[in-house]
């Protein structure tokens, strides 16, 4: 294997393990909330967990 794709190798890589951590923090930050609305048709409550 040359050098060159070596390097290519190596780039794909780190690319890959900075999208799964980039991932996987986004995935962490999804905590589940509730929403609570007052509009003209009264109180509305929403959760998303």
């Amino acid at each position: 294997m040359s050098r060159n794709g070596l390097y290519a190798v190596i780039a794909i890589l780190v690319v890959a393990v900075v999208v799964f951590g980039i991932y996987t923090y986004q995935q962490q930050q999804q905590r589940p909330g509730i929403e609570v609305r007052v509009d003209e048709q009264g109180i509305s409550i929403d959760g998303n967990g």
